[in-house]
């Protein structure tokens, strides 16, 4: 399992970006100069296991079994709840979605990630899908979030599949917000190959975070290297 997510950073007044890969145990960042999905698609180019992220369509491309984060989706379902709090179709389907999605995070907190578990709720997104897909909706935004689950059906459950797959892409985020504190001190000023070192830098650090493992200790043992690596 791999989890990614990307963020901004600013080199020499320009702007970049900063992409994450973490498994359970180890952080890798990796700076570009752009947003496309070259870099990801080469970093995971022979990965086969399950992709953990959000919905920035760069990830879609990717071969492999993929797990989209529900957190996104809900927060997305939140906002346009406020946008048109009058619309009864998205409350409508936001109100199924949670009442699918309550008694499969109820199982985790019992179980957790439990595949010989999750597996009996599979028969209640089937049927959450036979529902709402057939649907004829009027309003523009509830057809655009039809269209979504639809496009997303195979990457919105997978962890319903496996043991040990999260619904939510925390972890990665969790990373992301130790780059961007590093990002308020380093950008403007920066330089490519700064940024670069960096990252090397917040990549052991973070890893040695995961594993818990003293930072200053990991540097000064002389060791090139901790644990199972993470592809």
């Amino acid at each position: 399992m791999i989890h990614a997510d990307e963020t901004h950073v600013s080199v020499k007044a320009r702007d970049s970006f900063v992409w994450v890969f973490t498994s359970m145990e180890d952080v890798i960042y990796i700076w570009s100069p752009t947003r496309v999905a070259h870099t990801a698609s080469e970093f995971l180019k022979n990965f086969a296991g399950v992709l953990v992220s959000d919905f920035y369509a760069v990830y879609d491309s990717i071969n492999c079994r993929q797990q989209k984060c529900l957190i996104h989706l809900i927060r997305d379902l939140n906002n346009y709840l406020h946008q048109e709090p009058f619309n009864t179709e998205i409350r409508g389907i936001a109100h199924e979605f949670a009442k699918l999605l309550k008694p499969i995070i109820e199982t985790i907190d019992r179980f957790g990630l439990k595949a010989r578990f999750l597996s009996k709720h599979k028969r209640a997104v089937t049927r959450f899908y036979g529902a709402l897909l057939p649907r004829e909706y009027k309003t523009e935004l509830a057809q655009k979030v039809q269209e979504r689950f639809k496009k997303n059906r195979e990457r919105l459950f997978t962890f319903l599949d496996y043991d040990g797959i999260p619904w939510n892409n925390n972890n990665a985020e969790h990373a992301i917000k130790a780059f961007a504190r590093l990002r308020d001190v380093v950008q403007g000023p920066t330089t490519e190959h700064g940024i670069r070192d960096y990252l090397i830098l917040l990549s052991i650090c973070q890893s040695c975070a995961y594993r818990k493992i003293d930072f200053l200790h990991f540097l000064r043992s002389g060791e090139k290297r901790f644990g199972q690596q993470l592809s």
